[in-house]
């Protein structure tokens, strides 16, 4: 029973962590993933759910806060989004307002609903109505549902942490390869480059940085790694 257990708790949370990684995807690709979504709901709808099953999922989702769950990704992935998109845009009133007419709108177009009744297909397809009713016996339990309440925020913290050791590995490794051809690794990087704006504003900065030497020395290039 406890290797059950465990399997639940695996399961559920890479639900919870699937739903928060997804936030981390560029802007770019929110068409192909909308595409790729909607076919697959096309594709559950054209196979009607046993009844019994559905509602056992239903109540799954209800258990574990898969819709909640959904929210706080569109929250974390607007965020997201927003600082992306602010280092992109130029820094004035009409570039602020862009990029909160975006979050608005990306907001408005992300059917919450519709992304919960997409994850239930999924777990119909992947589980059994037995395998759902131990979910459901476990999640019902009061560790299961601190296993619920705890899991969003044990994922947070494992990608932060993920996030660091990624970074610092990086980094690292940049630093041992410019170490081992410094010809080649001269202006190697990790950051991203600038978008052409800014690069055109730092061109006339150049200009005039004779007539304004503490302007320019405010502007400094990205780091380097």
């Amino acid at each position: 029973m406890k290797a059950v257990i465990a399997l639940v708790v695996i399961y559920v949370g890479t639900f919870f962590l699937a739903i928060q990684g997804s936030s981390q995807n560029p802007v770019s690709a929110a068409p192909q993933q909308t595409s790729a979504a909607q076919d697959q709901s096309a594709q559950a709808a054209a196979k009607p759910m046993d009844p019994a099953k559905d509602a056992d999922l239903r109540s799954l989702m209800e258990l574990i806060g898969a819709r909640d769950q959904v929210q706080d990704a569109v929250t974390t992935s607007s965020e997201q989004y927003r600082e992306k998109l602010l280092a992109s845009v130029p820094n004035s009133d009409k570039g602020q307002a862009f990029v909160n007419s975006f979050i608005d709108s990306y907001q408005k177009k992300f059917d919450v609903d519709q992304m919960t009744e997409q994850v239930i297909a999924i777990y119909d397809k992947h589980f059994t109505d037995d395998e759902i009713k131990i979910m459901l016996q476990f999640y019902g339990s009061p560790i299961g549902q601190k296993v619920a309440a705890e899991q969003p925020k044990i994922n947070r913290e494992i990608q932060a942490a993920s996030k660091a050791t990624g970074t610092k590995a990086a980094k690292e490794a940049l630093k041992a390869m410019k170490a081992q051809n410094p010809e080649i690794g001269q202006s190697a990087r990790l950051t991203n480059t600038p978008p052409r704006w800014q690069l055109g504003a730092r061109g006339q900065q150049g200009q005039s940085q004779q007539n304004q030497p503490q302007q320019a020395a405010q502007q400094p290039d990205p780091p380097q790694f």
